[in-house]
């Protein structure tokens, strides 16, 4: 591979490129990995510009969120035992003889 450091503009170009070539976006994304690895977009994002390029949204310029940036904060599950697990479910951790979390 060349020297050539790839940006998110000029994959999301080569996606539109791939879209008026009738690829999927899955074969998209398996040309994007096979030419630049680990640099690739994802799947997913892959699937989500063409998205866009169907509904006729062909700016692949990030746009400007307005705003104050989101933080995560530890929240009152975190104080009174509950837990987020991967399935987006909450469980509750039972506490020992001395009322602290496990």
């Amino acid at each position: 591979m060349s020297s050539f450091e790839s940006n998110k503009r000029h994959l999301r170009e080569l996606l539109i490129y791939f879209f008026n070539l009738k690829k999927s976006a899955a074969e998209a994304h398996r040309l994007l990995v096979e030419a630049y690895g680990d640099a690739a977009l994802s799947e997913r994002s892959c699937h989500e510009w063409f998205q866009k390029f169907k509904n006729g949204e062909f700016d692949v310029e990030d746009k400007e969120h307005s705003g104050r940036p989101k933080v995560r904060r530890r929240g009152i599950g975190s104080i009174i035992g509950w837990r987020f697990v991967p399935k987006k479910t909450y469980t509750y951790i039972k506490s020992d003889s001395t009322n602290n979390f496990i």
